[in-house]
């Protein structure tokens, strides 16, 4: 009862904490702060507010289990404007996770100490705190990363009998939640593979489970491939997605040195030295203790560099918060350092990892490195209000607003905070509709948004340096923050209704 309770209670005081958390970044209006936050909460609402509402919806550049999850309370306006709905998606995962990390050292250590302290890291860490005080999606990956180690530890620890489909759908979240998942997932069930063998098991039954736990997420991942082809026309993610423009393309050692540095940015040394102590012990342990084999599954966290690595070898621009799992691989595996001590010093020493963690950052900061990074658009939210403005003077419903949304999702949300639904919008989600407007607005539409500025610009304004009379019959109207709004001027040549537009 002991082992069922201890966790739990970890539990509670995370969600607790993390409530606390997204309640003072609320106030400090610093909720929707990070672009993308805006975004995913505009592809959650899409699903079923739209011009063309249904599964094409989904998207297929992010994946769709946050959406999903968020897709019937966000349509609430007072959530969707706010961000609340995603907020609390956010708490819940910390507190899975938490859970989690807890319930897989405590099964293969028997310690609560070593559980307590991974999951007093994780939430203590005031990037790890922000984030999850956001609609951004890096909280369900480590629900779904650390709950699928769970499960797993569980599965081997009752003799690896049994079914693995619960261990293996959830790893099938996982896929589905972030694409540094993927890679999480071969890591765990290789590990998986070798706990089995390390504890006896002959080798051709470490294949078939390997073979159980990767069914469901290699269908999840066709799943998405498939919808990626039948919404954007491509398999996967189209290879235009970003400018390289990072000093370390095609540099091996400078991308790895980039990864490094955001972990070291977003942490601070006693927890990174925690978790290189956690790694080294975690490998002995491996050799030592079949039962202690099982904490080798926390490696696979750590294996999520490899995603942003290979990114910024392909010139993507450096975001700090790509460093995020390992700051959470950091802090599980501290705790395991912690669970692996003499039994008397376990108590004293977490205690003493956490006050020097904390020591050195404070758990909740306005000026924590990611809190400053995600405000980096905040001067052009206050100069695209110039905008807004505009058409709430003169917006009358007569076509919708053409935005591309592969650019402008966010400045999408900032519409709906005032009182503009996302069916007002002709975006890529729109299918067929969009594809014959964005030959050329004229016809179509009477109003235009257009972002200039951002990655060399959208479509649109691709369009427009392509061919100068693209938007010949419209007016700049308006522009702030990079964007500028385009109205079709000329009464008489004027579209009137929905109902024209439509028709096409």
């Amino acid at each position: 009862m002991r082992s069922f309770r201890s966790p739990i209670i970890i539990a509670g005081a995370a969600v607790a904490a993390g409530s606390a958390a997204a309640f003072f970044y609320a106030q400090a209006g610093l909720t929707l702060s990070h672009f993308d936050a805006r975004a995913h909460l505009v592809v959650a609402r899409r699903i079923l507010d739209s011009l063309t509402p249904g599964w094409q919806q989904i998207g297929a550049v992010w994946l769709p289990l946050p959406h999903l999850l968020n897709m019937v309370p966000v349509q609430v306006d007072a959530w969707y404007r706010s961000g609340a709905s995603g907020v609390a998606l956010s708490v819940a995962s910390t507190g899975i996770a938490a859970w989690a990390m807890a319930r897989l050292i405590l099964i293969s250590t028997g310690s609560i100490a070593g559980g307590a302290t991974a999951a007093a890291l994780f939430i203590a860490n005031p990037n790890l705190a922000y984030i999850q005080s956001t609609p951004m999606t890096e909280p369900l990956l480590f629900a779904t990363a650390f709950l699928s180690l769970a499960l797993l530890g569980s599965w081997i620890e009752h003799g690896a009998n049994g079914s693995t489909t619960g261990a293996s759908a959830a790893l099938a979240a996982l896929c589905m939640t972030r694409y540094e998942g993927w890679v999480i997932t071969c890591a765990a069930i290789a590990l998986t593979a070798g706990i089995l063998l390390r504890r006896g098991e002959p080798l051709s039954r470490a294949v078939r489970v390997s073979l159980q736990l990767a069914a469901l997420p290699i269908i999840a991942i066709v799943v998405f491939t498939l919808n990626s082809r039948w919404t954007i026309g491509y398999w996967f993610i189209p290879r235009d997605f970003f400018v390289p423009e990072n000093k370390a393309l095609g540099e091996p050692w400078l991308a790895w040195e980039q990864v490094r540095e955001s972990v070291q940015r977003l942490s601070n040394n006693p927890l990174v030295w925690g978790g290189y102590a956690g790694a080294v012990a975690i490998v002995f342990g491996f050799f030592a203790s079949g039962r202690r084999a099982l904490l080798a599954l926390l490696l696979s966290i750590a294996a999520a560099g490899v995603l942003p690595w290979y990114a910024y070898l392909q010139g993507h621009p450096v975001r700090v918060r790509y460093g995020l799992p390992l700051v959470a691989a950091c802090a599980a595996l501290s705790g395991a350092a912690v669970a692996l001590l003499w039994k008397p010093m376990r108590w004293i020493a977490g205690a003493v990892l956490v006050v020097l963690v904390t020591w050195q950052t404070s758990p909740l900061d306005r000026q924590a490195v990611l809190v400053v990074e995600s405000q980096r658009d905040a001067p052009d939210v206050e100069a695209r209000r110039a905008i807004t403005r505009y058409l709430l003077d003169h917006y009358r419903g007569d076509t919708p607003i053409m935005i591309s949304m592969g650019s402008l999702a966010h400045y999408m949300q900032e519409l709906g905070r005032a009182g503009f639904d996302i069916h007002s919008i002709l975006h890529e989600g729109n299918g067929e509709a969009w594809r014959y407007a964005v030959l050329g607005p004229k016809g179509y539409v009477n109003w235009v948004v257009i972002e200039e500025t951002a990655e060399g610009g959208d479509a649109l304004y691709q369009a427009f340096k392509r061919d100068a009379n693209y938007l010949h019959g419209f007016q700049r109207v308006a522009e702030g923050g990079g964007a500028a709004l385009y109205r079709r001027s000329g009464e008489q040549e004027r579209l009137t209704g929905d109902q024209e537009f439509r028709s096409y």
